[in-house]
């Protein structure tokens, strides 16, 4: 993936001028922690007034809570909805639909877990912490060299994170992310969904056009072609082992996951379709979570050509046209996620 940042006489694919992601979530977040119980959220403060959400953890969550953080995520510039297919054999039963008009800012900018926070046994007095922020605030504290090249970062003066972990955060990682983001503690959102609860399993399912955005910078193509995005995936019940959980998500997407993305050019959409798909991967084929194990529970160790949709639609804005790739795997899905007859 290329981290550099964009040459001077190319102009950035987002840019300063762009809205700001936690100003447009702001009203999500308060609708989260305002109707909390309704969620099946829990919601508490720090001493010093930092808001923490529990969407799993120790809560129940719910399919609803995962929705509106899904659209938190992706800093109030996604559509996500769960719909209930009709269709008579269904890839699955309930499928999770999104779109979005600002692909790169949405999923790049904003929903992408691309901020690592961890702390020692030292600092939490306790037990080590670990866990990828997603969500808006990533563009408050910029931390990683992507936002360079996307040419943009939010000022808002407030902010909301997403953390993909089982507990609630310890104060040494509330203190860093109150200062990287440069916010008071009143001003920040801190919100945990595990994979294993029912919210995480449909925010991390929500990720399936971030999924393609995130492949379609490792190809190296611009990502301003990217100017239109959707797609789906089918949303599995979550599963009690952490591991398993962590699989079912990723299958959802590498071999359900539906893709339609509008680029500016052929050349490009012809490309895409040919090289986004996940089956272009060499581990393709197998459950994530037995690939998972296979190399040691390292995920540098896989191939990063399989984080990708199953099935991509690619139109182009040049001439009409739109190529196919990559297909869906029906069987892998049933074969992890329904119970044996």
């Amino acid at each position: 993936m290329t981290d550099s940042p964009a040459t001077p006489d190319t102009p950035p694919p987002v840019g300063p001028n762009a809205p700001s992601v936690n100003a447009l979530s702001e009203r999500l977040v308060a609708r989260l922690v305002d109707d909390a119980p309704r969620f099946g959220a829990a919601v508490s403060h720090t001493a010093h007034g930092t808001v923490l959400v529990d969407a799993g953890a120790q809560a129940p969550g719910s399919v609803a809570a995962g929705v509106l953080i899904a659209r938190i995520c992706m800093g109030g510039l996604g559509h996500v909805t769960v719909r209930e297919s009709l269709d008579a054999q269904p890839l699955w039963p309930s499928m999770i639909e999104v779109r979005t008009s600002w692909p790169v800012l949405a999923c790049l900018g904003s929903q992408y877990a691309g901020w690592s926070l961890s702390a020692t046994r030292e600092q939490t007095g306790g037990k080590k912490f670990f866990s990828l922020g997603s969500g808006p605030a990533r563009a408050l504290a910029v931390k990683e060299p992507l936002y360079a090249e996307l040419g943009y970062r939010d000022r808002h003066a407030r902010g909301a994170l997403v953390l993909e972990v089982e507990r609630l955060p310890p104060q040494v990682v509330i203190d860093k992310v109150l200062h990287d983001c440069g916010l008071t503690p009143a001003q920040l959102t801190l919100i945990v969904t595990p994979t294993h609860s029912v919210a995480g399993t449909v925010q991390v399912v929500a990720r399936v056009v971030e999924v393609a955005l995130h492949k379609t910078h490792v190809l190296g193509v611009p990502l301003d072609e990217v100017v239109e995005a959707g797609g789906s995936a089918p949303l599995p019940p979550p599963a009690p082992d952490g591991l398993q959980a962590m699989g079912r998500t990723n299958d959802a997407i590498l071999y359900g996951g539906r893709v339609h993305l509008t680029v500016k050019h052929d050349a490009v959409a012809k490309r895409l379709a040919a090289e986004l798909p996940a089956s272009t991967s060499r581990d393709y084929g197998r459950p994530f979570a037995d690939i998972f194990t296979a190399f040691n529970h390292d995920f540098y160790q896989i191939d990063p050509a399989l984080f990708a949709p199953a099935e991509v639609w690619v139109s182009s804005l040049e001439s009409g046209a739109t190529w196919h790739g990559g297909r869906v795997d029906a069987a892998v899905l049933h074969g992890q996620w329904s119970a044996a007859s």
